[in-house]
Parts: C-alpha cells; structure tokens; sequence
C-alpha cells in the first residue's frame, strides 16, 4: 500500500486555525498523512540564518519567522487530536532535539526528517533513540554522504525509508531524479519512496510507476498564498486527482497482465477479428492475387485473414460476388 504524505510545512503561516483547516480538506483527499514541521526557533536557528526566499516583509530575521511558526505544546496536542478525529496520521519533521521531545509528548508514530537534517548526526541520533520509524529524504545528499548516514541509521537498528528529492522549489522536469528511485533501491534495499516539489501531478504518477512506496507533496489552498513553498504545492483539488490516480496504479501494479493467456477475450476476438472476402467479382478458373482480397468482420465465415498468404496463387472452382467470404472449399487443390 502506498503511503501518501500531504506536507503543510509553513502553508498554515503561523495561524491554528488556518493548520486546522488544513487538516479538514487534506482528510477529503483521501491522503494518508498530513506533516507540519515543528520548528522551535531558539533551538534551531540563530539571527544568522539568511532566508532561503526572501518573501517576507513582516519578519525581520529568518529566526523572527520561525519564532511566528511555533505552536505550543497543548496546540500541537490540538492538532494531533483533530487528525485522529478525521483518520489522518500526524506528522511533524522536527528540526531540533527539543523538537523531537515535544514531539515525543504529542505522540507522533514515526519521524520524517527533511533533507537539510540527514547529515545531522546529533538529530538522527535522538531520532533514533525513541525506536521509531524513521523517513529520510535525501534532496541535499551526494551518495556518499548518504551511505555515512545509512550505515549511521543501521548501526542503531532503526527501521528507515528513503526518499528521492530535489531540493528546488519549484522543482523542474529536468531535475525529478526519477531514476534515482530505483538507484536507491538497489543501493540500500529499504523501502523508498519520492518527495516532490514540483506543483504538478505528474511526478508523483510516474514514482507511482516506478516502484515508490511512499510519496510526500506540499499541499496549499491557493498557490498565490503567502509562504516560501506555496508556488511549489498542490491545490487540494489536484492532490484528490493525484490520490486517486495513485491508488488506480497500485491496482494496476498489484495485477499484473497475462499476455500468453488471451482466453477471455475469445468473444470478442470474434466479433472485432476478420475474415477473407473477395473485393470483385470473379469467375472459376481465376487465379487469386493480393489484390482480389478484402477482409469482413466477423470471424470464421472465411479463412482467417492472418493466413491471407496460403491464398495467392490458388483458382477459384466457382465464380464468386463481390465482398463474398473466402472459404477453402472454394479453392482448386
């Protein structure tokens, strides 16, 4: 079963209203997850962190916009309560060891970590201390860095996935990295999956078709909103399509195609397949040629048209209509 992962992140803009909203429409999409990101900004970051986009005219600092984004321990309770309620799991990417303790007491199932976060040893190692799951998204990492926190992750036996990212925002067709997928399977032999930031389905459909077990997108109600990932997001209306569309081709993955075994389709064989007809009329004694045939559905009132060859060159014994069917007994030993 493919786990879906709706990512608010900062869609919600500081606002518990707003997260909640969210979390009613991603439970109408049929998606299987919603993540936020827990973000304690006296623990994570500093006045120094410089904005990745500068699209804020409210918050001075990088810092100043993290401290608009926390939320306090009994509203993310809230928020974890409100996804139990619609048949969502929470989720949250925390971004500091303070943040996985908080984590800890809202009670999430299981850890994704962003991809800034996989060569932070000391957050991987706090991760790993709770016994949870635990997915990685690999945007930012070279193979060898990947293979360092790999062996960091089996070390602790912690039970991780993988997920093919670009970090680019959004993320163009040329950079997908959908080969990546099956390059990180062979590589690691852990389930993986495919984050996207595209603002398209398109990705996620053909990950689908390539082996992706998980698939994580940023969702939003309108692209034109305010916030660093809006224009690299889904609408609600494309994640219910992509939802949809997902779940058609797992059904289709999950039954494969028997193409030495065409038994069902027997009836209508007959009714679409064709016979040999004669285009002219013709008297005995004629010679048939390439050019003298036609065929007429349906099959089996002539000779099969695959055997169109075994024809040329044989005489008819009667003097036959135009369009009539072609039959062996009409043919001179």
């Amino acid at each position: 079963m493919i786990f879906i992962i709706a990512e608010i992140a900062q869609a919600h803009d500081g606002s518990l209203g707003m997260a909640h909203a969210y979390i009613d429409a991603v439970a109408k999409t049929g998606c299987n997850a919603i993540k936020f990101q827990t973000h304690i900004a006296e623990a994570e970051s500093s006045i120094y962190e410089p904005f990745r986009v500068k699209f804020s005219k409210q918050d001075a600092t990088r810092m100043d916009y993290w401290k608009r984004m926390e939320f306090t321990l009994e509203q993310w309770k809230e928020l974890k309560a409100h996804c139990d309620e619609v048949g969502l799991e929470f989720m949250s990417s925390p971004f500091s060891n303070a943040a996985v303790d908080l984590l800890e007491e809202v009670g999430v199932k299981r850890y994704k970590v962003g991809s800034g976060e996989v060569n932070n040893f000391v957050l991987l190692e706090k991760i790993a201390q709770t016994k949870k799951p635990m997915i990685i998204s690999s945007g930012m990492s070279s193979f060898e860095e990947l293979d360092k926190t790999i062996v960091f992750l089996k070390n602790r036996n912690v039970d991780f996935s993988i997920l093919q990212c670009t970090t680019a925002y959004p993320t163009q067709p040329k950079e997908f990295g959908l080969n990546v997928i099956q390059e990180l399977k062979s590589r690691y032999k852990v389930p993986v999956g495919f984050s996207d930031h595209s603002s398209s389905t398109e990705a996620c459909i053909a990950a689908t078709a390539l082996g992706a077990k998980i698939l994580e997108f940023h969702v939003v109600f309108d692209k034109e909103m305010f916030g660093p990932d809006a224009k690299a997001s889904l609408t609600m209306k494309e994640t219910t399509q992509l939802v949809k569309a997902v779940k058609n081709i797992e059904i289709a993955l999950q039954n494969p195609v028997d193409k030495s075994d065409n038994l069902r389709f027997d009836s209508l064989k007959s009714i679409f397949e064709k016979s040999l007809a004669i285009n002219k009329e013709l008297k005995a004694g004629h010679i048939i040629s390439f050019s003298d045939l036609e065929t007429k559905k349906p099959k089996g009132f002539g000779i099969l048209a695959s055997e169109y060859e075994k024809v040329i060159g044989k005489k008819i014994n009667k003097d036959v209509s135009q369009w009539d069917f072609l039959n062996y007994e009409d043919l001179s030993e």
